[in-house]
C-alpha cells in the first residue's frame, strides 16, 4: 500500500501551514499518511527525532517522505539508516548545512548511502527564503547527492512555503 510520512519544521505542529491539506490530499489519492508531532520541535535533536521517525514511521518500497525545513533537513539522516529503497523523497526548504542547526545536522552525510535508500529525490527552495533555505542551497545538495533523477525546483518568491496549501507539492508525490 501506499503510505506517506510528512515532517513537520522546527517549532512547528502539523496542524499547520500546508501539512493537514496534503494530508487530505494524499489520503484522497490513496494513500496512508502519518503526520506526527515530533517531539520537543523547539529544540530539534537527530538523536530523538531519527529514532521517533523510523519507530513510528512506516517504510516500504511505496513510501513517500516530505519534509519542510527542519522536518526535512532530517530526512537524510532518515534515509542513511533505512534498511529498504523507499520511493521519493521531498525535502520543501530543506537544508543540509545552517549556522546554528547543529542539533538537527550531521557534520557530513552518506550520500551513497542515501542515494541507495532513495528511488528519486526533489528539493524545492524560494529564491527569497529569509532563513537562507534557498535555490543557492538547493542546488549545493543536488550536486552532493550526485543522483540521476534528482531534481531541484526553485519557486519564485515563496519565502519559507507557511501557505495553507502547496499545489505542486500534491502533483509532484508520485
Amino acid at each position: 500500500m501506499k503510505n506517506a510520512v510528512i515532517l513537520h519544521a522546527m517549532d512547528d505542529s502539523p496542524n499547520n501551514h500546508w501539512y493537514p491539506w496534503l494530508k487530505t490530499e494524499l489520503e484522497k489519492k490513496g494513500y496512508e499518511v502519518w503526520l506526527p508531532q515530533l517531539p520537543n520541535d523547539k529544540d530539534p535533536q537527530l538523536n530523538v527525532w531519527v529514532p521517533f521517525i523510523l519507530d513510528g514511521g512506516k517504510f516500504t518500497e511505496e513510501t513517500v517522505i516530505i519534509g519542510h525545513s527542519a522536518g526535512a533537513a532530517v530526512i537524510f539522516s532518515v534515509l542513511e539508516e533505512l534498511k529498504i529503497k523507499i520511493k521519493q523523497a521531498i525535502l520543501v526548504a530543506g537544508f543540509s548545512f545552517y549556522p546554528g542547526g547543529d542539533g538537527i545536522l550531521k557534520p557530513a552525510y552518506d550520500w551513497r548511502k542515501i542515494k541507495n535508500n532513495v528511488g528519486e529525490i526533489i528539493f524545492i527552495n524560494s529564491d527569497n527564503d529569509p532563513y537562507g533555505h534557498n535555490d543557492v542551497r538547493a542546488r549545493i545538495m543536488l550536486e552532493m547527492l550526485d543522483m540521476p533523477g534528482s531534481v531541484q525546483i526553485t519557486v519564485k518568491g515563496q519565502g519559507h512555503f507557511c501557505e495553507n496549501e502547496l499545489p505542486l507539492l500534491a502533483r509532484l508525490v508520485v
